[in-house]
């Protein structure tokens, strides 16, 4: 099972150096909060938090994925800072028109996938892209490891994207009007039991998206780490040395892919719960999701 499949991972210096000074406070604080809730609650299961989580320790107090993924806040920011730089129409710099390219291939997908009223959930969809991208692309950055190769990571974004989807249909249908188009089209009186098995095969897809755009990121993601370490230490140091350099192209190419893959299949996600035309076309698999799962 990939969900239990990260396994134990050499912490980057920046990790180490984080939980020496911050470790110990952040660990009295889980010791004194998390630590006995979630004892609590798996005592009922006949388990405990360290069976699990792993053992609770000061080295382990911030995990890496979380510094990683604040890291990678921060890089995107920063990035889009850089590359935006002083904008002018007369002369734009090699930055802003690289960012320009960007954001207009993610504006023609955005009104492509959802429409042209979509335009307005841009900023989300660009968010996920870049972030994403940037996530992805920090395991090939030397002292850095990619946080969506960790499935906590890949989870919560799959759970994000599922909250902003869901929010969106309730907000542009109303609360019953969202329930009511997971029954699909409206049909004959004598056909509800058609209808009830609709709504329940309906319910059950939406309900196990976050789990598909989480588990298909990380999985990914982390047998394309995996795939390279092992074949770095088939002859070291040769391998460790010649073999990232030629597998570097791959694996940008797998950070794009990847990235377009969650960031399309949330744009559909999307154009699902803001049709207005609920017949049959919004209850069957599009060719882009069909594409996108498998990606």
């Amino acid at each position: 099972m990939f969900l239990f499949a990260e396994g134990e991972k050499q912490l980057p210096l920046i990790v180490q150096f984080i939980n020496h000074y911050l470790g110990e406070p952040v660990h009295n604080i889980q010791m004194a909060t998390t630590h006995k809730w979630w004892t609590a609650i798996f005592a009922k299961f006949g388990t405990t938090p360290e069976t699990l989580f792993g053992e609770y320790t000061v080295e382990n107090a911030i995990p890496w994925y979380t510094i990683m993924f604040v890291i990678a806040c921060i890089v995107t920011i920063i990035l889009i800072r850089i590359f935006k730089g002083k904008l002018s129409e007369d002369d734009p710099t090699h930055g802003q028109l690289t960012l320009e390219a960007g954001y207009l291939a993610i504006k023609d997908l955005v009104v492509n996938v959802i429409g042209e009223d979509g335009f307005k959930y841009f900023p989300v969809v660009a968010t996920f892209a870049v972030l994403i991208l940037i996530s992805n692309l920090m395991g090939m950055v030397p002292l850095f490891q990619a946080p969506t190769g960790s499935v906590n990571v890949t989870f919560a974004l799959g759970i994000t994207s599922f909250v902003y989807f869901n929010y969106i249909g309730i907000k542009e249908n109303g609360l019953l009007g969202y329930i009511a188009h997971f029954a699909g089209p409206k049909l004959p009186i004598y056909m509800i039991p058609i209808t009830g098995l609709i709504f329940l095969i309906e319910i059950v897809s939406t309900s196990i998206r976050p789990l598909t755009l989480g588990v298909r990121l990380f999985a990914n993601m982390f047998a394309d780490e995996q795939l390279s370490t092992q074949i770095a230490g088939l002859a070291p140091p040769y391998t460790q040395i010649l073999v990232p350099v030629v597998l570097m192209p791959l694996g940008v190419f797998v950070a794009f892919v990847q990235t377009l893959v969650f960031t399309l299949l949330s744009m559909i996600y999307i154009s699902l719960v803001v049709s207005h035309d609920h017949g049959h076309e919004e209850h069957s698999e599009s060719p882009g999701e069909t594409a996108a799962a498998h990606a």
